[in-house]
């Protein structure tokens, strides 16, 4: 049986997995990304994560392929360019790499846009034709889908709405930006209202006792769903400035979801009920009541390395047609 190799290349964390045409996984690891370590020293990790990975498939599955979801990943050049959160530097020819190592073809896209291939292969947006995918973890990615077709723009790098300006003199992002939408909406992002809401204020809240070293999302959202007020009015804020901007990205492409992946999405309703609030307040009335908001499908069964593998297996097909 063939079997593609599909990896997820986050700020936090590395997945990877093995997965068949139909999707199965047959494989899966994690690794931490350890985002402030050169690519000379992540790359030897991610390659004897793969080679433990592949040793119990190898006799009896031929691997014919490897996708790629990076930040800043550049779908045309096969390259990861300056990622925001990842101290890796300059232009880094990520497919090339894979190709020499392993002798296979290696295909790459941002991480979020592979998230919404393996969504709309596998998930929730199967059969949708236009929807936009966003990512929360420790940034905000997104993956556009319209007329059936990922985004990809002149350059390779469209969709990246994480860096879209919500305060031209708001919060400092990893990019270098002031304001960026993922310094307020991502789990960085909530992270940092909670400190600036506990330092602002001298309302009784369990997260006083936590370091901001050690304040995770989950511990928020935990709080939150004890009645924390600080956790409470933290995600009414997140979804308050998530709603309003994604009306902005309505207007563009008119998808008919918003599906939101990742570790914040997790929070669901105390994240998703704001934000639909706001979003619907101050939507363009051609556009009221008409977009979704939905969670990921895939949540548990990683969509982005499903949908870098999905990458690999379209993009091999394309190569066979081509013979």
């Amino acid at each position: 049986m063939e079997i593609v190799l599909g990896i997820d290349i986050g700020g936090t964390t590395t997945t990877l997995g093995f997965t068949d045409k139909e999707g199965n996984m047959l494989a899966e690891t994690v690794i931490p990304t350890q985002a402030g370590q050169h690519i000379t020293m992540y790359l030897p990790r991610l390659f004897s994560a793969i080679d433990a990975l592949l040793a119990p498939l190898k006799d009896t599955h031929t691997w014919v392929g490897i996708g790629i979801g990076a930040p800043n990943g550049n779908y045309f050049k096969g390259t990861v360019e300056n990622p925001p959160n990842l101290q890796w530097g300059g232009v880094i020819p990520l497919c090339n790499l894979f190709e020499e190592k392993y002798n296979l073809p290696a295909f790459l896209t941002n991480d979020a846009n592979a998230a919404a291939i393996g969504e709309m292969k596998f998930g929730v947006a199967k059969g949708m034709k236009d929807f936009i995918l966003l990512t929360l973890g420790t940034g905000l990615g997104s993956g556009i889908v319209v007329n059936g077709e990922l985004v990809y723009g002149h350059t390779g790098f469209a969709g990246e709405l994480g860096h879209s300006t919500v305060n031209y003199d708001g919060r400092l992002c990893g990019c270098g930006k002031r304001g960026c939408l993922e310094t307020y909406v991502s789990v960085t992002g909530i992270r940092r209202t909670v400190s600036k809401l506990l330092a602002d204020t001298l309302v009784h809240s369990e997260l006083r006792a936590v370091s901001q070293q050690d304040l995770t999302g989950e511990m928020i959202t935990n709080a939150a769903r004890q009645g924390d007020k600080i956790a409470l009015e933290a995600f009414e804020y997140t979804g308050q400035i998530f709603g309003r901007k994604l009306t902005e990205f309505t207007v563009f492409t008119s998808p008919e979801a918003f599906i939101l992946f990742g570790g914040l999405a997790r929070a669901e309703n105390l994240l998703l009920q704001p934000t639909l609030k706001h979003m619907e307040a101050n939507m363009f009335g051609a556009f009221h009541g008409t977009v979704k908001l939905m969670y990921s499908s895939l949540q548990d069964t990683n969509a982005a390395v499903l949908g870098a593998s999905a990458l690999a297996w379209h993009e091999l097909e394309k190569q066979k047609r081509k013979m």
